[in-house]
């Protein structure tokens, strides 16, 4: 496995309970990239019910799964669709009917209630929507899915940078990495390599001749310095930026924005960007701009498009399982890219099931009798 953020040790935990040899190797530390740098929530699908129903179906299904397997890596605030002075009253509608037609639970409550729960909010919501969202600890999820996939006999290699993948004809036969902490090089044989690199995922496969179009979309967040809400908000209209703010431990973060970066590792936050969040900020919860923001970040959203776009937006959030077997007879390679945090498990399952086929092995993804996440 090659990538240590939620889908790579994902990977390697699935792979390992299914009784593989495994190893993960991670450039940095878990969880350095994109899953250590995204705002925190939990999707229930909600975001994606309108414009995005493949995301939507496949977040609130995987809500449900990860609240039972690893729970204690979850808070559950409940999440909040609602309808500001700026937006259309009428696009509600729109957003039950996505919502139910996906699968995601939608209550509309009236707002006086909402502000009730939340007297921070604009008090001139017009409408407002309960859904299942939540806030996740992305790090703690990370690092009990590698001691987890430790228990089951997986090595993971922190700071372990792949420099060449290892070919023998048409077939991937492993790796070659650098430990950037001695510049010891070391040659991992395998039989199956996942590319699960993330934003990354498009240079790593470039190293074994195949070309793979991941479009990083920078988005950048802001945590502010205590909790202004309680519940997850988001602004009940198509998704743009600065419409979600999250409660996560202490603090609460608003995001997001989503620009197209040639280089996942060049994400400059400029002046203008954080202005528009502390704007946007000020939408949901008047006052927004006098709270003390603690710290600016950016994370590359793994976007994977079959063609080109002009707005990343237009990207679906749906996970894509590239067989390069089937795709560039190039056997003993597998990459899975795309998706969220909220569905790294799903991910995880549709990767390993892709390395048995390739393997000609059954080995059963067995949900309901696996361990919680610890």
């Amino acid at each position: 496995m090659i990538g240590g953020g939620s889908t790579g040790t994902g990977v390697a935990r699935d792979a390992a309970m299914r009784g593989f040899a495994t190893v993960l190797v991670e450039r940095r530390d878990l969880a350095d990239g994109t899953t250590g740098r995204f705002h925190g929530l939990l999707h229930s699908g909600g975001r994606y019910a309108v414009k995005d129903p493949s995301a939507a179906t496949e977040c609130i299904e995987e809500n449900r799964i990860l609240r039972r397997i690893a729970a204690d890596c979850i808070e559950d605030t409940g999440g909040l669709f609602v309808s500001t002075p700026w937006d259309d009253p009428a696009f509600g509608d729109e957003f039950v009917a996505g919502c139910e037609a996906t699968g995601v639970p939608v209550t509309e409550i009236p707002a006086a209630e909402a502000l009730r729960r939340e007297p921070r909010l604009h008090p001139e919501i017009a409408r407002a929507f309960e859904v299942p969202d939540a806030a996740i600890d992305p790090w703690k999820t990370v690092w009990s899915c590698a001691r987890s996939a430790q228990d089951y006999g997986a090595r993971i290699l922190v700071y372990h940078r792949v420099v060449e993948l290892v070919r023998e004809g048409d077939t991937v036969t492993g790796a070659r990495v650098v430990d950037d902490r001695t510049g010891d090089e070391l040659e991992i044989r395998a039989l199956v390599t996942v590319n699960a690199a993330g934003a990354w995922a498009g240079q790593i496969a470039a190293l074994a001749g195949c070309r793979v179009e991941v479009l990083p979309g920078k988005g950048i967040m802001i945590a502010m310095n205590h909790r202004l809400v309680n519940t997850v908000v988001n602004r009940c209209k198509m998704p743009a930026d600065g419409d979600i703010l999250v409660p996560i431990r202490t603090v609460s973060v608003i995001g997001t924005t989503d620009t197209r970066v040639a280089d996942p590792d060049e994400l400059e936050v400029t002046e203008a960007e954080v202005g528009e969040m502390l704007d946007e900020g000020e939408k949901l919860v008047p006052g927004f701009r006098r709270s003390r923001a603690l710290r600016v970040w950016a994370g590359a959203r793994p976007l994977f498009s079959q063609t080109d776009v002009a707005d990343t937006r237009d990207v679906t959030r749906s996970h894509a399982l590239l067989d390069h077997r089937e795709r560039d007879a190039l056997g003993g390679f597998v990459t899975i890219t795309g998706g969220k945090t909220t569905t790294f498990r799903l991910m995880a399952e549709v990767a390993v099931d892709a390395v048995c086929a390739q393997l000609g092995t059954e080995r059963f993804h067995i949900l309901f009798f696996r361990p919680r996440l610890r």
